[in-house]
């Protein structure tokens, strides 16, 4: 299994704008320290809670402060772009990052953008779709592209500059609520991300995806798949909890309710409603090996995933958040990707032959003061 997080971000927006935005690029050094092996970063214009509104140009920041982490658009908003403006800038960027790029896409996070840009919210995922298409083409063939969408035309259209990755980076395609994603990466081929908030089926929503495939000639490789869960870590689960209280609630009822407009999942008030997720089992606000028993019937029920992303927030605050991070690091991976099979494999090797190995010791020790005595006249 491999590991991640997905940052929308999100931040409580009466704080300092230029500050979060550095603790988001701070918190990407850490996993990047840590052994994470990706982060995908959103794209959002409106709210107040989420304000990057290019992914491109804040992966390319990120890139130049880390080494190994893969860095991924979660999700370009194609709705709103040309596409052969964002082809270019995937590849610009994919060659810059010598491949360390993954290029989510997405009809857009919220109405509340596409109603600022005057696009109708019935059409964006055909906007979307359609725009996918061209960008598909411009990547991998330089044969010279004439099409049109809505806002944009393309005439003999090529890149000049040829993706780094071949045939192209990585493509990823977010889905939370709608079967159109899932659907959309089985018949492209792409990495289907669910986005899981409580309610969601993912078993189900895999279904769609290995459809789509086997309807387009493919076969859907669950090795691809991501899952996003809310995760915030401690040593003790009642403390992992209090860290979250006010952020988690806040988060649900003064984001997620009042400016999405979707209704909250549980009750509330405000001052439980982590309490209600975790019981609910859609948020994991515990200790590391709630985490590990968490995802490890996830696995179970989902008939298995390839990477687990942990869904960025700030519920805690910074020292609190970075702390979550390192255990996730320090115990859940290890659990789960088996790397700590030698290690303990061989411990338990040591630990069945300890007693036998400690009388062989006290012997050798005997054997060595009988030869240091008699070598030494006795004395």
């Amino acid at each position: 299994m491999r590991f991640g997080a997905f940052l929308a971000p999100f931040h409580d927006p009466r704080e300092n704008p230029t500050l979060a935005l550095e603790r988001d690029l701070d918190l990407i050094v850490l996993m990047d320290r840590l052994g994470l092996h990706e982060v995908w970063v959103g794209e959002h214009h409106s709210t107040g809670w989420e304000y990057i509104s290019s992914p491109e140009i804040f992966l390319a920041v990120a890139a130049e402060r880390t080494r190994h982490i893969r860095l991924g658009t979660g999700a370009v908003s194609l709705t709103y772009h040309h596409p052969l403006m964002v082809a270019d800038r995937i590849v610009l960027l994919d060659h810059l990052t010598r491949g360390r790029i993954n290029f989510g896409v997405g009809p857009g996070g919220h109405l509340s953008d596409a109603a600022m840009l005057g696009v109708p919210s019935s059409e964006i995922r055909d906007r979307m779709e359609q725009s996918l298409e061209a960008i598909l083409h411009l990547l991998t063939s330089t044969e010279p592209l004439t099409a049109s969408g809505p806002g944009w035309e393309l005439h003999d259209a090529v890149l000049q500059l040829r993706p780094y990755q071949q045939p192209y980076p990585p493509l990823a395609i977010p889905s939370l609520e709608s079967p159109f994603g899932m659907a959309l990466a089985g018949r492209l081929g792409a990495a289907p991300i669910s986005l899981f908030f409580g309610a969601s089926d993912l078993a189900a929503q895999w279904a769609i995806t290995e459809d789509a495939a086997a309807r387009a000639g493919r076969t859907a490789n669950r090795d691809d798949w991501r899952v996003v869960v809310p995760v915030h870590l401690a040593p003790t689960r009642e403390q992992a909890i209090e860290e979250v209280r006010t952020g988690g609630g806040e988060w649900m009822f003064e984001y997620v309710q009042a400016l999405t407009g979707r209704p909250a999942p549980v009750p509330g008030p405000k001052n439980q409603t982590v309490d209600q997720m975790v019981e609910a089992g859609s948020w994991v606000i515990g200790t590391p090996d709630d985490l590990v028993e968490f995802v490890e019937q996830l696995q179970e029920r989902t008939g298995g995933f390839g990477t687990f992303l942990l869904w960025g927030h700030e519920w805690a605050g910074p020292e609190a958040t970075r702390r979550s991070y390192d255990l996730f690091a320090r115990h859940v991976m290890p659990a789960l990707n088996g790397s700590r099979a030698g290690l303990d494999a061989s411990g338990d090797i040591a630990r069945a032959k300890a007693a036998a190995l400690h009388k062989e010791r006290v012997m050798g020790v005997e054997r060595a003061r009988d030869r240091h005595a008699r070598e030494s006249g006795g004395s």
